[in-house]
């Protein structure tokens, strides 16, 4: 049994579900998000709850359960309450923008360097900190993996785009070593 699949999804107010044959609807103050089912997995809608079952037995069953109960309940979260990522530009003259719908970085490079807005995703820049925020968990994951790797952090001076509070471990540098003859 799943452990995950079995606890229920609880459904706060101001936001309505939607089970049209394999399609759930999930719609909230911040946006609507839909997900196809699997034949894997029943979804079932009760009072003030959500509850997601096996359906059809195969090799994955246990697997499915637990994955999709995890996506609906991010999808009602991010309905609800959205998600949000930060990010960290550290170095000197390392800036970032936001430039109409671009998110515009200056990080050591010859050119800036523009991030076109994906739909569903906002951009804020406040000082050195970059706040990527939106109602799909895996997007804005997607987003900020993509701006980090931009400029990771390097391990000599640390500097480059880090998750707000991520530790990056720096090395020793090289020393000279003294001729003596």
């Amino acid at each position: 049994m799943s452990r995950i699949g079995k606890k229920p999804i609880s459904i706060p107010s101001g936001v309505e579900i939607k089970i049209e044959g394999s399609k759930i609807f999930v719609k909230g103050s911040k946006g609507e998000l839909s997900l196809r089912l699997r034949r894997e997995v029943k979804v079932e809608k009760d009072d003030e709850k959500i509850v997601v079952s096996p359906g059809k037995k195969s090799k994955n069953t246990k697997a499915f359960w637990g994955l999709y109960r995890a996506l609906i309940a991010n999808m009602v979260k991010g309905v609800s309450e959205g998600f949000e990522k930060k990010l960290e530009i550290r170095g000197v003259g390392y800036k970032a923008r936001v430039e109409g719908e671009n998110l515009i970085l200056n990080v050591g490079f010859s050119h800036e360097v523009k991030i076109k807005k994906p739909e569903g995703i906002d951009f804020s820049v406040e000082k050195n900190i970059i706040t990527i925020s939106g109602v799909r968990k895996e997007k804005v994951g997607q987003i900020a993996a993509k701006i980090r790797d931009i400029r990771p952090p390097e391990p000599y001076k640390g500097k480059g785009i880090r998750y707000l509070g991520e530790e990056v471990r720096t090395k020793v540098a090289k020393k000279a070593v003294a001729s003596g003859s």
